[in-house]
C-alpha cells in the first residue's frame, strides 16, 4: 500500500527539525486521530519530531541524520502486550515445554526423555493441556509412569494448576487436604489421598518452594533473553501482572546494570487476600519506582481462578458442580481493598474469568467515585449481556487474550472449558468483538507463559478466531472477530487507554517506540502476517531489533547506498 503524501507535521514547520533518525516505509500507520498514514517518521532525542512523506523527509535530513528506507514495509507504533508474566514466568516456564503434546503418550515420552536413567533429580514441565486427560481430572499418575520414583512437577497451561508425582508429594509432606488463605486446593481421591493435582497458587507453592531454581545471575540472563525474544515479534512494551518473586526489583536492577531491557515493562504488583494495612501501604509506596525501561504502576488483584480447573466464580455451578466460589474467600475484603487503592489514585487490574466474578468486579468498580482513575478487568472469558452493559456505563476497560480462546477451546465445544460451561455460557466466550462494538476499550495480550508471546500470531488470531497458520481449524464464534485495525489498536492505543494514558500512536511529541514489519498488518492475509519478518523495533528511537540497519551509511530499500 502506498501512503498518500501529507504535509509534514512538526512542532514548528518553519524551524529546522534536524532529526537523529528518519525511518521511511510505504505505510507508516500512525494510529493518531486525524493524522492517518504517512511515509516517514523523524526522531530526535528519542521523541517523534515530524511525520510526513518521503519528499518531506529529504528536506528534514542533515548530514548527521541516519536514514533508513524500508521500502514496501509497514511501520506501526511499537506493540505492547497488555498482560504477561516475564519474571515469575522464568520459573513457571522451566523444564520441558509440553504444549506440542497431542496425547498423554507424548507427555510420557517427553518427560522420560528429560529424566535419563540413573539420575535422581527433579524433572519439570509446563504448558500441559488438561484436554489430554479427556473426561478424567488431571492427576500425577502419568508422571509416575514416565519417571518412576522421581520428583516431577508439571504446570498446566493456565498456570493456575499443576500435577506432581508421588515422590514430589512426599518431599513436600503433602498427605491430604489442607486449608489455605484463599480457595487453593489439593485434589484428593475418595479415600482422602492426594491425586497429584494442585489447584491455585498457594497449593502449588508447597511443592515449588522446595524445588531447585536457577541462580540469580542465571535468571538475569534468562530475563534478557526472554525480553529480546519478545522484541523479535514487534513488541516494545508489556504490562507485567505480578511481582511474586521477592527479589523481582533486584532482578530488574541487576538486568539493567548488564544492559538495556529489550522491551519496556509496566509492573503491577499483586494485592493478595489477607494483606495487612501495612502491606497495602507498601504497595502504594512502590508506585513510581522505576529504572530506565521499567516502572511500577498499578496493582493486580484476582477474584477467581480458571474454568478449566473448576476454580472460576460462576453464577451457576459448572457441569461438574464446581466453580461456585471466589478465590478471594471474602469478596467484601476485595471491594474494600479496591476502594482503598482507588482513593490513593492507584489503577487496578483484576483477574475475573467467570460470569459471577466479572459481575462482582465491574459492579464494585462502577460504584467507586468518578475521579479519573482508570480500572481494568483481565480475561473476561464468559460475559453476560447485563454485565457487558456495566462496562459501557462505568467506562471500565477490558484486557483480553485472543489466543486463550483460539488455542484452548474448539468450535464444536468438545474442549474441557466448553464442556464445563455448557453451550449457553460457552457461546459467550471471549466477546472481544461485542465489547469493541459497544465502545469499550480493549487491550490485548498473551498472558505468557499461558500462551505464546508472539504478537504477530496474537493479532492474527484476534482477526481469525482460530490459531494462525492453521487454516483447517474451524474458528470459535467468528462473529467476535476483530478487524485488523481493531486488533492493532488492541496492542497499541487501547493498551494505553486501558490504564488511563495517551499513547500507542506515532505523533509529534510521542516517544519514538515503533515496529516495522515486512508485511502490512492492516492489509496482509492474517496467516501471512503471523509469519512476517520483523525488520526493526525502536525504543526512544534506539534500535533493539534491526540495529544493523543503523550504520553510518544511508539505507534505502534495505541496501546501503552512500555514506
Amino acid at each position: 500500500m502506498t501512503a498518500q503524501p501529507q504535509p509534514p507535521t512538526a512542532p514548528d514547520a518553519l524551524a529546522p527539525i534536524a532529526p537523529d533518525v528518519i525511518v521511511m516505509a510505504d505505510a507508516v500507520h500512525t494510529l493518531a486521530p486525524g493524522l492517518g498514514d504517512v511515509e516517514a517518521v523523524a526522531v530526535r532525542d528519542g521523541v517523534v519530531v515530524a511525520l510526513g512523506s518521503r519528499a518531506d523527509a529529504r528536506a528534514w535530513s542533515t548530514e548527521a541524520t541516519r536514514v533508513v528506507d524500508l521500502g514496501a514495509a509497514a511501520v506501526t507504533p511499537g506493540l505492547v502486550d497488555g498482560h504477561l508474566h516475564p519474571i515469575s514466568g522464568l520459573e513457571l516456564a522451566s523444564g520441558v515445554n509440553l504444549s506440542a503434546c497431542v496425547d498423554l503418550d507424548d507427555v510420557r515420552a517427553a518427560l522420560a526423555a528429560a529424566a535419563p536413567t540413573g539420575e535422581e533429580g527433579w524433572v519439570s514441565g509446563w504448558a500441559l493441556d488438561p484436554n489430554l486427560f479427556g473426561d478424567v481430572e488431571p492427576h500425577g499418575g502419568v508422571l509416575d509412569e514416565a519417571c518412576p520414583g522421581r520428583p516431577v512437577f508439571v504446570m498446566l497451561f493456565d498456570a493456575h494448576s499443576a500435577i506432581v508425582s508421588q515422590r514430589a508429594l512426599s518431599l513436600a509432606e503433602i498427605a491430604g487436604e489442607q486449608e489455605f488463605g484463599d480457595a487453593s486446593r489439593i485434589a484428593v481421591d475418595g479415600e482422602g489421598a492426594p491425586t497429584g493435582l494442585l489447584l491455585e497458587n498457594q497449593a502449588m507453592r508447597l511443592v515449588e518452594s522446595i524445588m531447585p531454581r536457577a541462580t540469580f545471575d542465571e535468571r538475569v540472563d534468562q530475563l534478557h533473553g526472554l525480553l529480546r525474544g519478545m522484541a523479535t515479534t514487534g513488541i516494545t512494551g508489556a504490562h507485567v501482572m505480578d511481582m511474586h518473586d521477592a527479589d523481582a526489583l533486584d532482578l530488574l536492577e541487576a538486568a539493567e546494570l548488564a544492559g538495556d531491557l529489550g522491551i519496556r515493562l509496566r509492573i503491577s504488583p499483586m494485592c493478595l487476600p489477607g494483606m495487612t494495612d501495612a502491606e497495602m501501604a507498601d504497595l502504594i509506596a512502590l508506585q513510581g519506582r522505576s529504572g530506565r525501561r521499567w516502572v511500577v504502576e498499578g496493582v493486580k488483584l484476582m477474584i477467581d481462578g480458571t474454568i478449566d480447573n473448576g476454580t472460576a466464580w460462576l453464577r451457576e455451578p459448572d457441569t461438574r458442580g464446581e466453580s461456585t466460589d471466589p478465590l478471594w474467600l471474602d469478596p467484601a475484603e476485595y471491594a474494600e481493598r479496591v476502594a482503598f487503592l482507588h482513593a490513593a489514585g492507584v489503577p487496578t487490574a483484576t483477574h475475573a474469568i467467570g460470569d459471577r466474578a466479572i459481575e462482582f468486579v465491574v459492579r464494585t468498580l462502577a460504584g467507586l467515585p468518578r475521579t479519573g482513575v482508570q480500572h481494568r478487568v483481565e480475561h473476561i472469558e464468559t460475559l453476560p449481556d447485563d454485565v457487558l452493559a456495566v462496562f459501557v456505563e462505568a467506562g471500565i476497560a477490558a484486557s483480553m487474550q485472543p489466543t486463550h480462546c483460539t488455542h484452548y477451546t474448539r468450535a464444536d465445544q468438545t474442549d474441557n472449558w466448553s464442556v464445563r460451561l455448557g453451550r449457553e455460557r460457552a457461546d459467550r466466550a471471549w466477546r472481544i468483538g461485542d465489547l469493541r462494538a459497544a465502545g469499550v476499550t480493549v487491550a490485548l495480550g498473551s498472558d505468557w507463559p499461558v500462551a505464546p508471546y508472539d504478537a504477530r500470531a496474537s493479532l492474527a488470531d484476534a482477526v481469525l478466531r482460530r490459531p494462525a497458520l492453521k487454516p483447517d481449524v474451524d474458528p470459535v464464534l467468528p462473529a467476535q472477530a476483530l478487524s485488523a485495525r481493531q486488533a492493532l489498536e488492541g496492542y497499541t492505543s487501547h493498551v494505553f487507554a486501558s490504564i488511563g494514558e495517551e499513547g500507542g500512536t506515532l505523533a509529534v511529541g510521542s516517544p519514538a517506540d515503533l515496529a516495522a514489519f515486512a508485511l502490512d498488518p492492516l492489509t496482509a492475509d492474517p496467516d501471512d502476517f503471523a509469519g512476517a519478518e520483523v525488520l526493526m523495533t525502536l525504543i526512544d528511537g534506539v534500535p533493539v531489533i534491526g540495529r544493523e540497519r543503523f550504520g553510518p551509511a544511508v539505507v534505502e530499500n534495505g541496501e546501503e547506498v552512500s555514506a
